[in-house]
Protein backbone atom coordinates (compact mmCIF):
# COMPACT_ATOMS: atom_id res chain seq x y z
CA UNK A 1 0.00 0.00 0.00
CA UNK A 2 1.55 3.34 -1.11
CA UNK A 3 2.25 5.90 1.71
CA UNK A 4 -1.30 8.30 2.29
CA UNK A 5 -1.86 12.09 1.47
CA UNK A 6 -3.18 13.35 4.23
CA UNK A 7 -5.58 16.27 4.20
CA UNK A 8 -6.42 18.64 7.24
CA UNK A 9 -9.44 20.46 7.28
CA UNK A 10 -10.76 23.24 10.29
CA UNK A 11 -13.63 25.66 11.13
CA UNK A 12 -12.12 28.29 12.79
CA UNK A 13 -14.06 31.17 14.42
CA UNK A 14 -10.95 32.65 16.52
CA UNK A 15 -7.78 30.65 15.25
CA UNK A 16 -7.25 27.57 18.03
CA UNK A 17 -8.87 25.00 15.36
CA UNK A 18 -6.62 26.54 12.77
CA UNK A 19 -3.64 26.77 15.02
CA UNK A 20 -4.70 22.72 15.95
CA UNK A 21 -5.00 22.06 12.41
CA UNK A 22 -1.17 23.39 11.65
CA UNK A 23 -0.01 21.32 14.27
CA UNK A 24 -1.23 18.42 13.17
CA UNK A 25 0.14 18.97 9.41
CA UNK A 26 3.49 19.69 11.06
CA UNK A 27 3.16 16.35 13.17
CA UNK A 28 2.62 14.93 9.47
CA UNK A 29 5.50 16.15 7.97
CA UNK A 30 7.92 15.33 10.34
CA UNK A 31 6.52 11.91 9.60
CA UNK A 32 7.19 12.38 6.14
CA UNK A 33 3.57 12.21 5.00
CA UNK A 34 2.19 14.63 1.92
CA UNK A 35 -0.08 17.03 3.27
CA UNK A 36 -2.50 19.28 2.39
CA UNK A 37 -4.42 22.25 5.24
CA UNK A 38 -7.51 24.49 4.28
CA UNK A 39 -10.45 25.73 6.02
CA UNK A 40 -13.46 23.33 5.21
CA UNK A 41 -15.04 26.08 3.35
CA UNK A 42 -12.05 26.62 0.76
CA UNK A 43 -12.25 23.08 0.06
CA UNK A 44 -14.46 21.69 -2.64
CA UNK A 45 -16.04 19.17 -0.80
CA UNK A 46 -17.22 17.04 -3.91
CA UNK A 47 -13.80 16.03 -3.70
CA UNK A 48 -14.48 14.28 -0.34
CA UNK A 49 -15.42 11.25 -2.18
CA UNK A 50 -11.96 10.66 -4.16
CA UNK A 51 -10.06 11.56 -0.42
CA UNK A 52 -8.57 8.40 1.71
CA UNK A 53 -7.46 9.97 4.54
CA UNK A 54 -9.08 13.70 6.02
CA UNK A 55 -9.18 15.09 9.68
CA UNK A 56 -11.83 17.40 10.19
CA UNK A 57 -10.94 20.46 13.23
CA UNK A 58 -13.84 21.55 14.49
CA UNK A 59 -14.60 24.37 16.84
CA UNK A 60 -18.45 25.27 18.06
CA UNK A 61 -19.68 28.83 18.27
CA UNK A 62 -22.44 30.52 20.50
CA UNK A 63 -25.13 28.47 20.84
CA UNK A 64 -24.27 25.32 18.68
CA UNK A 65 -23.31 26.82 15.65
CA UNK A 66 -20.16 25.92 13.17
CA UNK A 67 -17.69 28.48 12.35
CA UNK A 68 -18.04 31.29 9.61
CA UNK A 69 -15.85 29.37 7.58
CA UNK A 70 -17.31 26.07 7.35
CA UNK A 71 -20.90 27.48 7.14
CA UNK A 72 -20.88 26.42 3.20
CA UNK A 73 -19.63 23.08 3.63
CA UNK A 74 -21.92 22.48 6.90
CA UNK A 75 -24.94 22.87 4.42
CA UNK A 76 -23.66 20.55 1.92
CA UNK A 77 -22.64 17.55 4.30
CA UNK A 78 -26.34 17.80 5.63
CA UNK A 79 -28.08 17.38 2.17
CA UNK A 80 -31.13 14.82 2.10
CA UNK A 81 -29.76 13.78 -1.56
CA UNK A 82 -26.61 12.62 -0.88
CA UNK A 83 -25.91 9.41 -0.93
CA UNK A 84 -25.63 7.41 2.38
CA UNK A 85 -22.56 4.62 1.22
CA UNK A 86 -20.94 7.92 -0.75
CA UNK A 87 -18.16 8.54 1.78
CA UNK A 88 -17.08 4.74 1.98
CA UNK A 89 -13.26 5.16 0.81
CA UNK A 90 -12.46 7.99 3.71
CA UNK A 91 -10.71 7.27 6.69
CA UNK A 92 -11.45 9.81 8.91
CA UNK A 93 -10.99 11.47 12.33
CA UNK A 94 -12.72 14.36 14.04
CA UNK A 95 -11.54 16.87 16.56
CA UNK A 96 -14.11 18.82 18.05
CA UNK A 97 -12.82 22.12 20.27
CA UNK A 98 -15.01 23.64 22.50
CA UNK A 99 -16.45 24.98 26.27
CA UNK A 100 -18.31 22.75 28.22
CA UNK A 101 -19.69 26.03 30.00
CA UNK A 102 -21.85 26.40 27.03
CA UNK A 103 -24.88 24.08 26.80
CA UNK A 104 -24.25 22.79 23.60
CA UNK A 105 -20.72 21.24 24.41
CA UNK A 106 -18.78 20.77 20.90
CA UNK A 107 -21.77 20.41 19.41
CA UNK A 108 -20.64 20.48 15.70
CA UNK A 109 -17.98 17.61 15.87
CA UNK A 110 -20.41 15.24 17.43
CA UNK A 111 -22.86 15.87 14.85
CA UNK A 112 -20.08 15.91 11.91
CA UNK A 113 -19.00 12.58 13.43
CA UNK A 114 -22.52 11.24 13.29
CA UNK A 115 -23.45 12.75 9.88
CA UNK A 116 -19.74 10.79 8.03
CA UNK A 117 -20.88 7.55 9.90
CA UNK A 118 -24.58 8.32 7.97
CA UNK A 119 -22.27 8.97 4.82
CA UNK A 120 -20.23 5.45 5.27
CA UNK A 121 -17.24 7.25 6.16
CA UNK A 122 -14.60 4.66 8.57
CA UNK A 123 -13.59 6.53 11.79
CA UNK A 124 -9.96 5.84 12.72
CA UNK A 125 -10.98 6.47 16.57
CA UNK A 126 -14.00 8.16 18.56
CA UNK A 127 -14.53 11.84 17.85
CA UNK A 128 -11.97 13.81 19.99
CA UNK A 129 -14.21 16.63 22.41
CA UNK A 130 -11.40 19.03 23.75
CA UNK A 131 -12.59 21.44 26.53
CA UNK A 132 -11.12 25.19 27.41
CA UNK A 133 -12.71 24.65 30.72
CA UNK A 134 -10.07 21.70 31.38
CA UNK A 135 -7.25 23.19 33.83
CA UNK A 136 -4.65 22.32 30.97
CA UNK A 137 -7.28 23.63 28.55
CA UNK A 138 -7.79 21.71 25.15
CA UNK A 139 -4.30 19.64 25.15
CA UNK A 140 -5.19 17.57 28.00
CA UNK A 141 -7.51 15.83 25.11
CA UNK A 142 -5.68 16.79 22.39
CA UNK A 143 -2.22 14.98 23.10
CA UNK A 144 -3.51 11.99 23.70
CA UNK A 145 -5.84 11.80 20.86
CA UNK A 146 -3.13 12.79 18.04
CA UNK A 147 -0.85 9.95 20.11
CA UNK A 148 -4.07 7.51 19.68
CA UNK A 149 -4.81 9.34 15.91
CA UNK A 150 -0.99 8.38 14.86
CA UNK A 151 -1.19 5.06 16.06
CA UNK A 152 -4.00 4.22 13.87
CA UNK A 153 -2.74 5.75 10.80
CA UNK A 154 0.66 3.53 11.26
CA UNK A 155 -1.76 0.59 11.73
CA UNK A 156 -3.61 0.92 8.26
CA UNK A 157 -0.28 2.44 7.01
CA UNK A 158 2.19 -0.85 7.34
CA UNK A 159 4.25 0.91 5.02
CA UNK A 160 4.93 4.48 7.14
CA UNK A 161 6.82 1.80 9.50
CA UNK A 162 9.91 2.32 7.58
CA UNK A 163 9.78 6.25 7.33
CA UNK A 164 12.16 7.79 9.71
CA UNK A 165 10.51 10.94 11.32
CA UNK A 166 12.55 14.00 11.47
CA UNK A 167 14.05 15.16 14.63
CA UNK A 168 11.71 17.09 16.70
CA UNK A 169 14.07 19.79 17.18
CA UNK A 170 14.87 20.17 13.47
CA UNK A 171 12.85 23.02 11.93
CA UNK A 172 10.51 22.90 8.68
CA UNK A 173 11.04 24.92 5.83
CA UNK A 174 8.93 28.17 6.32
CA UNK A 175 5.71 28.86 4.47
CA UNK A 176 6.61 32.09 3.48
CA UNK A 177 9.72 33.80 2.25
CA UNK A 178 10.61 37.34 2.53
CA UNK A 179 12.39 39.34 -0.47
CA UNK A 180 13.62 42.53 0.45
CA UNK A 181 13.64 45.34 -1.43
CA UNK A 182 17.17 47.47 -1.45
CA UNK A 183 16.24 50.64 -3.75
CA UNK A 184 15.76 53.82 -2.13
CA UNK A 185 13.19 53.43 0.83
CA UNK A 186 10.31 55.46 -0.78
CA UNK A 187 7.04 55.72 1.21
CA UNK A 188 4.92 52.01 1.11
CA UNK A 189 1.27 53.02 0.69
CA UNK A 190 -0.17 50.88 3.87
CA UNK A 191 -3.28 53.27 3.96
CA UNK A 192 -6.87 52.24 3.47
CA UNK A 193 -8.70 52.47 0.37
CA UNK A 194 -11.85 52.97 0.16
CA UNK A 195 -13.60 50.29 -2.42
CA UNK A 196 -14.44 51.60 -5.82
CA UNK A 197 -16.61 49.03 -6.42
CA UNK A 198 -19.97 49.18 -4.57
CA UNK A 199 -19.71 45.57 -3.53
CA UNK A 200 -20.95 44.57 0.12
CA UNK A 201 -18.09 44.99 2.76
CA UNK A 202 -16.92 41.51 4.07
CA UNK A 203 -13.31 40.13 5.82
CA UNK A 204 -11.84 40.18 2.54
CA UNK A 205 -13.00 43.83 1.24
CA UNK A 206 -13.86 45.89 4.85
CA UNK A 207 -14.98 49.43 4.68
CA UNK A 208 -13.23 52.00 6.30
CA UNK A 209 -16.14 53.60 8.63
CA UNK A 210 -15.50 57.27 9.79
CA UNK A 211 -15.15 57.40 13.04
CA UNK A 212 -17.75 60.00 14.52
CA UNK A 213 -17.53 59.89 18.67
CA UNK A 214 -15.81 58.33 21.13
CA UNK A 215 -17.28 58.94 24.34
CA UNK A 216 -16.71 57.14 27.71
CA UNK A 217 -20.37 56.57 29.32
CA UNK A 218 -19.23 55.85 32.48
CA UNK A 219 -18.73 58.08 35.14
CA UNK A 220 -14.73 59.06 35.89
CA UNK A 221 -14.63 57.49 40.11
CA UNK A 222 -15.77 54.00 38.17
CA UNK A 223 -13.60 51.19 37.75
CA UNK A 224 -14.65 50.72 34.58
CA UNK A 225 -14.13 52.98 31.07
CA UNK A 226 -17.15 51.92 28.15
CA UNK A 227 -16.81 53.93 25.27
CA UNK A 228 -19.96 54.53 23.29
CA UNK A 229 -18.38 54.82 19.46
CA UNK A 230 -20.31 55.53 16.33
CA UNK A 231 -19.47 55.58 12.61
CA UNK A 232 -20.45 56.93 9.84
CA UNK A 233 -21.13 54.51 7.15
CA UNK A 234 -22.55 56.57 4.20
CA UNK A 235 -21.86 55.23 1.08
CA UNK A 236 -21.01 51.70 2.38
CA UNK A 237 -23.82 49.20 1.12
CA UNK A 238 -23.70 48.23 5.13
CA UNK A 239 -27.58 46.99 6.06
CA UNK A 240 -28.01 45.60 9.73
CA UNK A 241 -30.80 44.32 11.83
CA UNK A 242 -31.15 44.32 15.26
CA UNK A 243 -29.29 41.65 16.62
CA UNK A 244 -26.53 41.84 13.90
CA UNK A 245 -22.46 42.43 14.43
CA UNK A 246 -20.03 44.68 13.56
CA UNK A 247 -16.56 43.21 12.71
CA UNK A 248 -13.21 44.72 13.14
CA UNK A 249 -9.17 44.05 13.29
CA UNK A 250 -7.26 45.92 15.75
CA UNK A 251 -3.56 46.86 15.70
CA UNK A 252 -0.92 46.59 17.96
CA UNK A 253 0.38 49.75 19.85
CA UNK A 254 3.05 51.65 18.28
CA UNK A 255 5.16 50.59 21.60
CA UNK A 256 4.58 47.00 20.96
CA UNK A 257 5.73 47.59 17.33
CA UNK A 258 8.87 49.03 18.51
CA UNK A 259 10.16 47.13 20.60
CA UNK A 260 9.00 43.62 18.48
CA UNK A 261 11.19 45.83 15.57
CA UNK A 262 14.26 45.74 18.22
CA UNK A 263 14.39 42.34 19.61
CA UNK A 264 14.17 40.96 15.93
CA UNK A 265 16.47 43.13 14.66
CA UNK A 266 14.16 44.44 12.34
CA UNK A 267 14.03 47.92 10.52
CA UNK A 268 10.41 49.21 10.57
CA UNK A 269 10.79 50.67 7.25
CA UNK A 270 12.43 47.96 5.77
CA UNK A 271 9.80 46.94 2.77
CA UNK A 272 9.66 43.41 1.07
CA UNK A 273 7.57 41.51 -0.91
CA UNK A 274 6.59 37.40 -0.34
CA UNK A 275 6.89 34.71 -2.10
CA UNK A 276 4.58 31.40 -1.06
CA UNK A 277 7.58 28.66 -0.77
CA UNK A 278 4.82 26.65 -2.29
CA UNK A 279 3.88 29.07 -4.68
CA UNK A 280 0.12 28.89 -3.51
CA UNK A 281 -1.62 32.36 -2.84
CA UNK A 282 0.39 35.06 -0.70
CA UNK A 283 -1.88 36.57 2.02
CA UNK A 284 -4.02 38.94 0.79
CA UNK A 285 -4.59 41.44 3.51
CA UNK A 286 -1.14 42.22 2.75
CA UNK A 287 0.09 45.04 0.14
CA UNK A 288 2.87 43.93 -2.12
CA UNK A 289 5.54 45.82 -1.27
CA UNK A 290 4.85 46.23 2.33
CA UNK A 291 6.43 47.72 5.13
CA UNK A 292 7.75 46.03 8.51
CA UNK A 293 5.70 48.36 10.53
CA UNK A 294 2.74 47.65 8.64
CA UNK A 295 3.09 43.58 8.68
CA UNK A 296 3.74 43.87 12.92
CA UNK A 297 1.01 46.66 13.57
CA UNK A 298 -2.13 45.26 11.34
CA UNK A 299 -0.95 41.51 11.34
CA UNK A 300 1.12 39.81 13.40
CA UNK A 301 -1.20 38.84 16.63
CA UNK A 302 2.39 40.28 18.97
CA UNK A 303 -0.24 40.54 22.15
CA UNK A 304 -1.92 37.42 22.37
CA UNK A 305 -1.31 34.92 24.71
CA UNK A 306 0.46 32.42 22.74
CA UNK A 307 -0.54 28.64 22.32
CA UNK A 308 1.70 26.07 22.94
CA UNK A 309 2.24 25.50 18.85
CA UNK A 310 3.97 28.77 19.29
CA UNK A 311 6.60 27.36 21.99
CA UNK A 312 6.98 24.36 19.34
CA UNK A 313 8.35 26.43 16.68
CA UNK A 314 10.54 28.52 18.68
CA UNK A 315 12.09 26.19 20.71
CA UNK A 316 13.48 24.71 16.96
CA UNK A 317 15.58 28.33 16.48
CA UNK A 318 17.37 28.00 19.90
CA UNK A 319 20.92 27.42 20.30
CA UNK A 320 21.33 28.86 23.86
CA UNK A 321 21.24 25.70 25.53
CA UNK A 322 19.12 27.04 28.97
CA UNK A 323 16.69 28.64 26.92
CA UNK A 324 16.64 25.62 24.48
CA UNK A 325 15.47 23.34 27.41
CA UNK A 326 12.88 25.59 28.91
CA UNK A 327 10.93 25.80 25.40
CA UNK A 328 11.70 22.21 24.80
CA UNK A 329 9.54 22.16 28.45
CA UNK A 330 7.09 24.09 27.97
CA UNK A 331 6.70 22.20 24.18
CA UNK A 332 6.25 18.67 25.43
CA UNK A 333 2.92 16.58 27.22
CA UNK A 334 4.37 16.72 30.41
CA UNK A 335 5.50 20.60 30.64
CA UNK A 336 1.56 21.69 30.54
CA UNK A 337 1.23 22.46 33.63
CA UNK A 338 4.25 24.59 34.21
CA UNK A 339 3.47 26.22 30.45
CA UNK A 340 0.28 26.98 32.27
CA UNK A 341 1.70 29.15 34.81
CA UNK A 342 4.25 31.05 32.81
CA UNK A 343 1.84 32.04 30.34
CA UNK A 344 -1.64 31.05 30.56
CA UNK A 345 -2.36 32.13 34.18
CA UNK A 346 -0.24 35.47 34.10
CA UNK A 347 -1.62 36.09 30.59
CA UNK A 348 2.03 36.85 29.45
CA UNK A 349 1.84 38.23 25.94
CA UNK A 350 3.86 36.23 22.69
CA UNK A 351 6.23 39.86 22.93
CA UNK A 352 6.80 39.34 26.10
CA UNK A 353 7.48 35.54 25.92
CA UNK A 354 10.26 37.03 23.17
CA UNK A 355 11.82 39.40 25.66
CA UNK A 356 12.11 36.54 28.22
CA UNK A 357 14.42 34.53 25.59
CA UNK A 358 16.24 37.04 24.22
CA UNK A 359 19.07 34.45 21.86
CA UNK A 360 16.18 32.19 20.68
CA UNK A 361 14.45 35.50 20.23
CA UNK A 362 17.70 37.14 18.08
CA UNK A 363 17.83 33.61 16.19
CA UNK A 364 14.48 33.84 14.79
CA UNK A 365 14.62 34.17 10.72
CA UNK A 366 12.40 36.51 9.22
CA UNK A 367 11.22 33.60 6.96
CA UNK A 368 9.44 32.12 9.83
CA UNK A 369 7.78 34.75 10.93
CA UNK A 370 4.38 34.14 9.74
CA UNK A 371 4.39 30.81 10.57
CA UNK A 372 5.46 31.69 14.15
CA UNK A 373 2.67 34.39 14.83
CA UNK A 374 -0.86 34.11 13.74
CA UNK A 375 -2.83 36.79 12.04
CA UNK A 376 -4.87 39.45 14.23
CA UNK A 377 -8.52 37.89 14.49
CA UNK A 378 -11.29 40.34 13.74
CA UNK A 379 -13.10 41.21 16.64
CA UNK A 380 -17.02 41.12 17.01
CA UNK A 381 -19.83 43.59 18.60
CA UNK A 382 -23.39 43.57 18.98
CA UNK A 383 -24.01 47.01 17.01
CA UNK A 384 -26.25 48.97 19.53
CA UNK A 385 -28.19 51.09 16.85
CA UNK A 386 -31.01 50.97 14.44
CA UNK A 387 -30.14 52.42 10.85
CA UNK A 388 -34.34 53.76 11.01
CA UNK A 389 -33.08 56.11 14.24
CA UNK A 390 -29.62 56.54 13.05
CA UNK A 391 -29.34 56.51 9.25
CA UNK A 392 -26.06 56.32 7.75
CA UNK A 393 -24.46 55.18 10.92
CA UNK A 394 -23.80 52.14 13.27
CA UNK A 395 -22.74 52.64 17.06
CA UNK A 396 -21.03 49.98 19.97
CA UNK A 397 -21.01 49.90 23.73
CA UNK A 398 -17.55 48.52 24.31
CA UNK A 399 -16.08 47.75 27.95
CA UNK A 400 -12.45 48.44 27.62
CA UNK A 401 -10.61 45.24 28.86
CA UNK A 402 -7.90 46.28 31.71
CA UNK A 403 -7.07 43.99 34.56
CA UNK A 404 -3.81 42.91 36.93
CA UNK A 405 -2.20 39.49 36.84
CA UNK A 406 0.93 38.90 38.73
CA UNK A 407 2.98 40.49 35.91
CA UNK A 408 4.27 44.01 36.11
CA UNK A 409 2.27 45.23 33.97
CA UNK A 410 -1.92 45.18 33.70
CA UNK A 411 -2.92 42.78 30.88
CA UNK A 412 -5.09 45.24 28.44
CA UNK A 413 -7.86 43.71 25.61
CA UNK A 414 -6.07 44.53 21.85
CA UNK A 415 -9.07 45.41 20.71
CA UNK A 416 -10.83 47.59 23.23
CA UNK A 417 -8.10 49.18 23.92
CA UNK A 418 -7.19 50.28 20.97
CA UNK A 419 -10.72 51.44 19.69
CA UNK A 420 -10.17 53.28 23.05
CA UNK A 421 -7.25 55.53 22.03
CA UNK A 422 -8.94 56.35 18.45
CA UNK A 423 -9.66 60.03 19.14
CA UNK A 424 -11.56 61.93 16.05
CA UNK A 425 -10.59 65.33 17.26
CA UNK A 426 -6.59 64.45 16.49
CA UNK A 427 -7.84 64.51 12.85
CA UNK A 428 -10.21 62.11 10.54
CA UNK A 429 -9.98 58.17 11.90
CA UNK A 430 -10.86 55.24 10.06
CA UNK A 431 -11.87 51.53 11.29
CA UNK A 432 -12.11 49.07 8.18
CA UNK A 433 -15.54 47.00 9.08
CA UNK A 434 -17.89 44.60 7.98
CA UNK A 435 -21.47 43.57 9.28
CA UNK A 436 -22.35 39.53 10.10
CA UNK A 437 -26.17 38.47 10.43
CA UNK A 438 -26.11 38.23 14.74
CA UNK A 439 -27.97 34.96 16.65
CA UNK A 440 -30.84 37.21 17.89
CA UNK A 441 -33.62 37.14 16.03
CA UNK A 442 -36.86 39.47 16.75
CA UNK A 443 -40.45 38.82 15.85
CA UNK A 444 -41.80 40.27 13.06
CA UNK A 445 -45.24 40.01 14.37
CA UNK A 446 -46.63 43.47 15.53
CA UNK A 447 -48.42 42.21 19.05
CA UNK A 448 -45.88 39.71 19.79
CA UNK A 449 -44.26 41.09 22.80
CA UNK A 450 -40.30 40.72 24.08
CA UNK A 451 -38.91 40.35 27.23
CA UNK A 452 -34.85 41.28 27.12
CA UNK A 453 -32.73 40.52 29.90
CA UNK A 454 -29.38 42.47 28.97
CA UNK A 455 -26.86 43.62 32.26
CA UNK A 456 -23.81 45.83 31.39
CA UNK A 457 -22.90 46.31 27.66
CA UNK A 458 -25.39 42.89 27.38
CA UNK A 459 -28.26 45.93 26.07
CA UNK A 460 -26.34 47.31 23.25
CA UNK A 461 -28.53 44.59 21.11
CA UNK A 462 -31.57 45.92 23.07
CA UNK A 463 -31.26 49.11 22.04
CA UNK A 464 -31.12 48.25 18.75
CA UNK A 465 -33.79 46.63 18.76
CA UNK A 466 -35.92 49.02 21.06
CA UNK A 467 -35.12 51.75 18.41
CA UNK A 468 -36.17 49.58 15.71
CA UNK A 469 -39.24 48.05 17.21
CA UNK A 470 -40.03 51.90 18.02
CA UNK A 471 -39.92 53.12 14.61
CA UNK A 472 -42.01 50.30 13.34
CA UNK A 473 -45.18 51.06 16.71
CA UNK A 474 -44.14 48.01 18.03
CA UNK A 475 -45.18 48.76 22.31
CA UNK A 476 -44.62 45.53 23.82
CA UNK A 477 -40.96 46.04 24.92
CA UNK A 478 -40.01 45.10 28.37
CA UNK A 479 -36.15 45.08 29.45
CA UNK A 480 -34.50 44.45 32.77
CA UNK A 481 -31.46 46.12 32.80
CA UNK A 482 -28.50 45.40 35.73
CA UNK A 483 -25.65 47.03 36.61
CA UNK A 484 -23.39 48.23 39.69
CA UNK A 485 -24.73 51.63 40.49
CA UNK A 486 -27.40 54.00 39.24
CA UNK A 487 -24.90 57.13 39.25
CA UNK A 488 -21.82 55.10 37.53
CA UNK A 489 -22.77 52.79 34.87
CA UNK A 490 -26.58 52.99 34.25
CA UNK A 491 -25.99 53.31 30.56
CA UNK A 492 -28.68 55.14 28.02
CA UNK A 493 -30.52 55.70 30.55
CA UNK A 494 -32.30 58.98 29.10
CA UNK A 495 -33.17 57.15 26.25
CA UNK A 496 -35.10 54.44 28.20
CA UNK A 497 -36.52 57.01 30.04
CA UNK A 498 -37.82 58.89 27.17
CA UNK A 499 -39.05 55.55 25.64
CA UNK A 500 -41.15 54.99 28.79
CA UNK A 501 -42.44 58.19 28.06
CA UNK A 502 -44.04 57.60 25.29
CA UNK A 503 -45.51 54.02 26.35
CA UNK A 504 -42.76 51.87 24.06
CA UNK A 505 -41.23 50.71 27.27
CA UNK A 506 -41.37 48.54 30.64
CA UNK A 507 -38.03 49.13 32.35
CA UNK A 508 -36.85 47.22 35.05
CA UNK A 509 -33.66 47.99 36.92
CA UNK A 510 -31.17 46.06 39.47
CA UNK A 511 -28.41 48.26 41.01
CA UNK A 512 -26.52 45.90 42.25
CA UNK A 513 -24.24 48.05 44.52
CA UNK A 514 -26.51 50.59 45.73
CA UNK A 515 -27.77 49.13 48.77
CA UNK A 516 -26.29 46.15 51.32
CA UNK A 517 -28.18 43.41 49.14
CA UNK A 518 -26.84 42.72 45.80
CA UNK A 519 -29.47 42.41 43.73
CA UNK A 520 -29.63 41.33 40.26
CA UNK A 521 -31.35 40.94 36.95
CA UNK A 522 -32.24 37.61 37.93
CA UNK A 523 -34.05 38.85 41.07
CA UNK A 524 -36.30 41.14 39.12
CA UNK A 525 -37.27 38.67 37.04
CA UNK A 526 -38.78 36.64 40.22
CA UNK A 527 -40.64 39.79 41.27
CA UNK A 528 -41.74 40.07 37.92
CA UNK A 529 -43.47 36.82 37.70
CA UNK A 530 -47.25 37.32 36.86
CA UNK A 531 -46.28 39.84 34.50
CA UNK A 532 -44.07 37.59 32.57
CA UNK A 533 -46.03 34.55 33.10
CA UNK A 534 -49.26 36.74 31.12
CA UNK A 535 -46.73 37.58 28.22
CA UNK A 536 -45.02 34.37 27.46
CA UNK A 537 -47.78 31.82 28.10
CA UNK A 538 -50.92 34.23 27.29
CA UNK A 539 -48.83 36.39 24.72
CA UNK A 540 -46.45 34.09 23.43
CA UNK A 541 -43.89 36.59 24.20
CA UNK A 542 -40.43 36.30 23.25
CA UNK A 543 -37.52 35.95 25.94
CA UNK A 544 -33.84 37.14 25.19
CA UNK A 545 -30.63 37.37 27.35
CA UNK A 546 -27.45 38.81 26.21
CA UNK A 547 -24.46 39.40 28.18
CA UNK A 548 -21.59 37.79 29.96
CA UNK A 549 -21.77 34.32 29.82
CA UNK A 550 -20.29 33.51 33.51
CA UNK A 551 -23.23 33.06 35.83
CA UNK A 552 -26.04 35.65 34.69
CA UNK A 553 -27.52 33.10 32.08
CA UNK A 554 -27.67 30.12 33.99
CA UNK A 555 -29.31 32.71 36.94
CA UNK A 556 -31.81 34.08 34.59
CA UNK A 557 -32.73 31.00 33.43
CA UNK A 558 -33.17 29.56 37.02
CA UNK A 559 -35.35 32.46 37.71
CA UNK A 560 -37.46 31.96 34.50
CA UNK A 561 -38.20 28.11 35.64
CA UNK A 562 -39.05 29.40 38.86
CA UNK A 563 -41.68 31.63 36.80
CA UNK A 564 -42.91 28.98 35.16
CA UNK A 565 -43.32 26.58 38.50
CA UNK A 566 -44.90 28.95 40.64
CA UNK A 567 -47.68 30.69 37.91
CA UNK A 568 -48.07 27.87 35.80
CA UNK A 569 -48.30 25.42 38.82
CA UNK A 570 -45.55 23.04 37.20
CA UNK A 571 -43.17 20.53 38.64
CA UNK A 572 -39.62 21.82 37.72
CA UNK A 573 -39.69 18.78 34.87
CA UNK A 574 -42.43 20.54 33.55
CA UNK A 575 -40.45 24.23 33.86
CA UNK A 576 -37.05 22.67 32.18
CA UNK A 577 -38.97 21.32 29.07
CA UNK A 578 -41.11 24.28 28.82
CA UNK A 579 -37.81 26.32 27.95
CA UNK A 580 -36.49 24.09 25.76
CA UNK A 581 -39.27 23.89 24.17
CA UNK A 582 -39.10 27.77 23.90
CA UNK A 583 -35.53 27.35 22.71
CA UNK A 584 -36.24 25.05 19.80
CA UNK A 585 -38.82 27.09 18.32
CA UNK A 586 -36.42 30.51 18.80
CA UNK A 587 -39.23 31.88 22.00
CA UNK A 588 -36.12 31.76 24.05
CA UNK A 589 -32.53 32.91 23.00
CA UNK A 590 -29.37 33.98 24.49
CA UNK A 591 -26.26 35.86 23.25
CA UNK A 592 -23.13 35.34 25.50
CA UNK A 593 -19.45 36.02 25.75
CA UNK A 594 -17.11 34.57 27.87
Amino acid sequence: MSKPSLLVLYGSQTGTAQDTAQRIARQALKRQLQVRVMPLDNYNVANLISETLVVFVCSTTGQGEPPDNMKIFWRFVFKKSLPLGSLSCLDCAILGLGDSSYPKFNFVAKKLHKRLLQLGANTLLPVGLADDQHDLGSDAVIDPWLTSFWENVFALYPSLADVIPLREDEPLPPTYTFHFLDDVKEKTDDRLRIPSEQTVPSQSHPFPARLVSNRRVTDMSHFQDVRHIEFDIAGSNIEFAAGDVVMMRPCNTPEDVQQFCQLLRLDPDARFTLRATDNSAVQARLPQPCTVRHLVKSYLDIAAVPRRSFFELLSTFATNELEQQKLVEFSSAAGQEELHSYCNRPRRTALEVLADFPHTTADIKVDHLLDLFAEIQPRSFSIASSLQAHPHRLQILVAVVHYKTKMYKPRRGLCSTWLASLDPAQGEVYVPQWVKKGTLKFPKEKDTPVIMVGPGTGVAPFRSALQERMAEGKKANVLFFGCRSESKDFYFRSEWEEMMKTGHLNLFTAFSRDQEDKVYVQDRVREHAELLWDLIANRSACFYIAGNAKQMPTSVCDALKEVFQQEGDMSSEDASQMLATMERTGQFQSETWS
